[in-house]
């Protein structure tokens, strides 16, 4: 099908648009272009060697003055040398700038509280008239008209909030979601124009096509489609708002002053200052599309290689801070289909962006995360990441650990560490408190923790206890808040910490982080006792740690297959670590066994023998090293499941409560160890592992024989001093 356009030059001259039928993608945020209505959308090529300019919009876009600028534009009457001052966050250079201007920030604060004041009112009235549920829709209709008004500032904020459908009633939700892509574009000429001026070619010579409208406008540019004149390559085209710099300089002045007073009045321990100057900076970062590309091309080597993951390519030497060229991406919108799938890739690669690298994407809303047509997850937009260090992702690993494990003493200190909490805060109150708000939630199970009903759990304790939120940990909290809200889409019972433990749990069972097997060993080892449940917990959750599809949707329970998951992880080398604790524990369990039989026996033989002198006694330490020596047994056999995860980490009791005499102790244990039928799966998974985990295993022995003589010897040497 083809479509004939008409330009003027001297002539009337007649070019050829291939109308086509893709399902398109832009790569500065998926449009509306990704819903089911898939082959009723169509794209225009220009197919000339001169490039046609169009002379007006076409009126599905919308007019050559887009609303932003035609309610807000006179922010943008900056002098050129006050615009080039703005390209870094600089609070004391936007007051210095805005301080010469009180009509423009006066006019500005006019309009702020004309529109949003109005809006609030009438939502009052509403609520007076019991007309609150009628007029929903309208009201979230006026809304979004607001907030496009106002501009990007605060179209930001709404993305964020659009992106929690267990939080934002649906009207609210549908209307607050068209801010993600469809937003009027500003006029084609001026983006022309701009594409020239930043990369300092005629169209022409850059491109052998382009599309004569966006294909999507969002707060801070739009999008156009183009193939590149020197490769062929399709490309996406984003060019920057005019103006948009300079808008968001003045709100973010007022919002930096409100949240001072807000601060104040409100007497809250959290510098809220500091969190809009976080993320002003990180706003005025993705205003820089030169930084979005090179965040681009770090994104892509960290993460593009995983599976099913997919980074566009960025083409850094046809990017400016205004303009920036990227690979064509088609898809559609994850938000809008169900594919649970490539929810649990979404949560695997948040959980390595977040806690194996530190370089996360930290505005991953709907928009910016697409299902492509080969059912891959692909990421957009670079210009807002965070860096989270080191120390806080241990110190957050951490904490997820004692959470999950009911340790909240610990958690406390975790808190500490992460900068929530003051060092001065009175660890044992906070300890009290955090047992009363999480417990409830914790008893769920693991699979069943809300990330959101965390937060609104804590926030009565955060007062009390002056938590702070520290100026990067806003970031965090809304990467992962609004990871679990695209979830919810899929699976409302979702849980974002139930799908990332698993991967926590195999971090913490293979890092070679002396942080980490600190906290490990602190975790297992309980005033010097082991703690095989909580391996038990760990082990059962790391196996959950699969992005394959045909494990993702089906949990396979074989027994063999679970051993040999387990020994194919105990014996590599990241296994190292929990491998030296099993033989360790094994050589208790054996060493307890020997004792307690030879106690037994010994028992048992002069019973009937007036002043036969008494048998060494078994000791509490001997009877749950034989009780563990039990249950690792049945773990390794796969004659017991391990611990549900799903209920959570079972309360621990002391195994000296327990009921079984010493003899029946022995009983089971010997059984397990005879017993040719539990036997017989092991010696199955043994022979299908490879050969150098064969080997290392057939080596386990010879360690475990040598642990066994060492703990002899000690007991013995310890009884002669004795």
């Amino acid at each position: 099908m083809e479509v004939q356009i008409e330009e003027k030059k001297g002539c009337e001259r007649s070019h050829k648009i291939e109308e086509s039928t893709m399902m398109l993608a832009p790569a500065l945020l998926p449009p509306a272009l990704y819903s089911s209505t898939r082959h009723h959308l169509r794209l225009n090529f220009v197919r000339s060697t001169n490039l046609l300019r169009p002379r007006t919009a076409v009126a599905a876009i919308g007019p050559d003055v887009d609303t932003f600028t035609e309610s807000s534009g006179y922010l943008f009457e900056l002098s050129t040398s006050e615009a080039e001052s703005l390209t870094d966050y600089n609070i004391s250079k936007i007051a210095s700038i805005y301080r010469k201007k009180p009509f423009i920030v006066l006019r500005r604060l006019l309009q702020i509280a004309n529109t949003l004041g109005k809006w609030l009112a009438l939502r009052y009235l509403d609520g007076i008239t019991e007309r609150s549920n009628m007029m929903f829709e309208v009201r979230a209709s006026q809304l979004r008209e607001i907030l496009v008004k106002l501009g990007p500032a605060y179209i930001k904020i709404a993305q964020a909030i659009s992106s929690r459908p267990d939080l934002i009633p649906p009207s609210y939700l549908n209307e607050l979601s068209l801010l993600q892509d469809r937003i009027s574009p500003f006029s084609t000429e001026v983006a022309f124009s701009t594409i020239e001026k930043e990369l300092g070619s005629p169209l022409d010579q850059l491109f052998t096509e382009i599309s004569p409208e966006p294909m999507a406008a969002a707060s801070l540019g739009q999008v156009y489609q183009a193939r590149l004149r020197d490769s062929g390559q399709i490309v996406a085209v984003k060019v920057q708002r005019p103006g948009v710099q300079a808008a968001i300089s003045l709100d973010i002045l007022i919002l930096h002053y409100l949240a001072g007073l807000i601060r104040r009045a409100g007497k809250f321990n959290t510098d809220l200052q500091a969190v809009v100057d976080e993320w002003a900076s990180s706003l005025f970062r993705e205003m820089d599309y030169i930084n979005e590309a090179k965040n681009g091309v770090r994104f892509r080597e960290l993460y593009g290689s995983l599976k099913d993951v997919l980074v566009p390519d960025m083409y850094i030497e046809k990017t400016t801070r205004k303009v920036l060229t990227m690979q064509w991406i088609e898809g559609q919108k994850l938000s809008e289909v169900k594919d649970l799938y490539l929810v649990e890739i979404g949560v695997y690669c948040s959980f390595n962006q977040l806690l194996e690298y530190g370089f996360y994407h930290a505005d991953p809303h709907p928009g910016n995360l697409l299902r492509t047509y080969d059912g891959k997850l692909a990421y957009l937009d670079f210009g807002m990441m965070g860096d989270f260090k080191q120390e806080l992702r241990d110190g957050f690993i951490e904490a997820c650990l004692h959470l999950i494990n009911r340790d909240y003493d610990a958690l406390a200190k975790d808190f500490v560490t992460l900068g929530l909490l003051p060092a001065t805060a009175d660890k044992d109150a906070v300890t009290k408190a955090l047992t009363g708000v999480f417990q409830n939630a914790v008893a769920k199970g693991v699979r069943n923790i809300s990330f959101g009903d965390l937060l609104g759990n804590l926030g009565t304790t955060m007062y009390k206890f002056k938590f702070q939120i520290p100026s990067y940990f806003s970031l965090v909290i809304r990467s992962l808040a609004v990871l679990e809200g695209i979830a919810i889409n899929s699976d409302p019972n979702y849980k974002v910490l139930g799908g990332t433990y698993p991967w926590i749990a195999r971090k913490v069972l293979t890092d070679s982080s002396p942080q980490l097997r600190s906290s490990l060993q602190a975790l297992l080892y309980e005033d010097g006792v082991f703690r095989i449940d909580r391996l038990e917990s760990l082990l059962s959750e790391s196996l959950r740690a699969r992005t394959e599809k045909a494990l993702v949707k089906v949990e396979d329970n074989n027994s063999d297959v679970v051993m040999k998951q387990i020994l194919s992880f105990t014996l590599t080398e990241k296994g190292a670590f929990v491998r030296e604790i099993l033989l360790q524990e094994f050589a208790k369990g054996l060493d307890a066994l020997g004792m307690a039989t030879l106690e037994s026996l010994t028992s048992a033989a002069t019973a009937n023998i007036p002043f036969a002198p008494s048998p060494s006694p078994i000791t509490d330490e001997d009877i749950t090293n034989l009780r563990n020596l039990h249950r690792l047994l049945q773990l390794l056999s796969g004659s017991q499941n391990m611990a549900d995860a799903n209920t959570g980490v079972e309360e621990f009791s002391s195994p000296y409560t327990n009921k079984r005499t010493t003899s029946e102790e022995i009983s089971l244990v010997l059984n397990q160890l005879t017993s040719i039928q539990d036997k017989l799966p092991l010696l199955n998974v043994v022979t299908e592992l490879p050969p150098d985990l064969q080997q290392r295993l057939i080596r386990l022995p010879v360690d475990l024989v040598g642990k066994l003589i060492s703990r002899v010897a000690a007991r013995t040497i310890r009884r002669a001093l004795l």
